[in-house]
């Protein structure tokens, strides 16, 4: 299908025509970073992130490391791409030599620096030899392409990679076995951290379901659950989906990129006069927002189409594609295609992942996704679609997404507003209805906001009650 023209392998973003670059996973991840210090009650400043991988998803890590200013080691196995990297700035040094790595990091850990080291070689040998130096890591997580295991998403410890190639191709049984062994290591060494205190996090690479495939000490005590909690059930879900937040997307059709940069403007001016009658409980978001556009520019981040991204609730969103379409009405800037990413509120449904933190046992359904398109399609999406894979693995996940090409008339005013305050609801009363405390204030608040809303709020069971059934 795919030689004959009428399929694409678009996992997630790419799928609905709306992959923009690095420059939505290096958003995400920076939020994702500075929400995990925040969870841990530690500032980023001299405090250390370790992960792996510098490929083209995974290597956003560093990168947004130092935006959110705390010293993050990232070990690749591949020299190639470890180069690239360097050259492209988006890590500050390169090492390979474990003792050396040692000193540097004790050195940017003793001035507190922001700083990125790639590390060329396993990431298990970090987190081993850093047991042994007893080198403290704050953050601890993990990207290697785990949902693609056999076929080089990760590497095995004690061979070369050129060796591991050759036995990928030619040995693939004896490949298997020794990645799973190495995933074995992996996981006993974070272990061994998380005992003195690391956090450890996965980041929906499918890290912790390979682990466990692999008969990793990686279950808790009920042999059902995992040890550690994935991104979105500890940091993302709470944080930011529940409450409606998630990557707001737009790209500038005239390829100009002034018109990029007036947007930006317009944006971060929507967000400030937003944020003066925000809620407590959303003013974080909100600021870190306004930092992220304030600063779009100077991280240079666009690649090919001029477009954007930032965190937004569905106020936010639609108070932005509307300011955005007054100005191409006055002719101050060229149409605009408004999107987002799938990982989103509403946008997937994914077990180990987007919907991880939604625990009434409907997280195994696709329902969410199905809804969102067919809702967006009628009311005013240009395009939508609707496919699998992405991050976790085919079969693990089913991606919705959308595009809207706004012209600076009424009718794409109408559209927006109906459309965009659906998309990004459909996702907060699911979550409402899994009794997320942050999903039931956030469907409070838009039933509030738009009186034609109406949620069914659920009942919570008084825990005493089940003491009682005991006695």
């Amino acid at each position: 299908m795919n030689a004959l023209g009428v399929s694409q392998y678009g996992q997630m973003t790419a799928g609905s025509y709306m992959y923009i670059g690095p420059q939505g996973i290096v958003h995400g991840t920076t939020i994702t970073v500075l929400n995990a210090f925040r969870k841990i009650g530690k500032s980023p400043e001299g405090n250390l992130f370790v992960t792996a991988g510098l490929g083209g998803m995974s290597g956003a890590q560093p990168k947004a490391g130092n935006i959110a200013g705390c010293i993050t080691v990232c070990a690749e196995v591949n020299p190639k791409i470890t180069q690239l990297r360097l050259d492209q700035g988006w890590i500050d040094e390169k090492l390979t030599d474990l003792d050396k790595l040692v000193a540097r990091v004790r050195l940017a850990k003793k001035n507190k620096e922001t700083v990125s080291l790639a590390y060329l070689g396993n990431i298990v040998e970090v987190w081993e030899k850093f047991d042994v130096e007893d080198i403290h890591i704050d953050l601890g997580s993990d990207q290697t392409s785990l949902h693609n295991p056999w076929a080089g998403g990760y590497y095995p410890c004690d061979i070369s990679f050129e060796d591991a190639n050759i036995m990928m191709a030619e040995n693939p049984v004896s490949f298997k076995e020794k990645v799973q062994e190495t995933i074995r290591r992996h996981a006993r060494a974070i272990n061994n951290h998380t005992a003195k205190g690391t956090y450890f996090f996965d980041y929906g690479n499918a890290f912790l379901l390979e682990a466990s495939r692999a008969g990793a000490d990686i279950m808790a005590e009920n042999g059902i659950d995992f040890r550690y909690q994935s991104y979105v059930q500890d940091i993302m879900g709470p944080m930011c989906f529940d409450y409606g937040f998630g990557p707001f997307r737009w790209v500038c059709t005239s390829g100009n990129p002034k018109d990029l940069e007036k947007t930006d403007i317009i944006a971060c001016e929507v967000l400030e006069e937003i944020k003066k009658n925000s809620p407590p409980e959303i003013q974080q978001q909100m600021a870190d927002n306004i930092q992220w556009i304030k600063g779009a520019q100077e991280n240079d981040l666009v690649v090919g189409s001029q477009a954007r991204i930032l965190y937004a609730d569905a106020e936010g969103r639609i108070k932005i594609a509307q300011a955005f379409n007054k100005a191409i009405k006055k002719g101050k800037i060229g149409p605009i295609v408004l999107g987002r990413d799938h990982h989103d509120v509403s946008g997937t449904d994914s077990p180990f992942r987007e919907t991880s933190n939604i625990y009434d046992g409907s997280s195994f359904t696709a329902d969410m996704a199905i809804q969102n398109v067919i809702g967006d399609s009628f009311r005013g999406a240009t395009w939508v679609s609707i496919h699998n894979g992405g991050g976790v693995g085919w079969g693990e996940v089913i991606n919705g997404g959308f595009g809207m090409l706004i012209d600076g008339s009424k009718a794409a005013s109408k559209r927006l507003k109906s459309m965009l305050f659906w998309d990004v609801n459909n996702g907060i009363a699911r979550r409402n209805w899994a009794r997320n405390d942050e999903a039931i204030f956030a469907i409070k608040r838009a039933m509030k906001n738009e009186k034609k809303l109406i949620v069914t709020i659920p009942n919570k069971v008084n825990p005493s009650l089940f003491e009682n059934l005991k006695n």
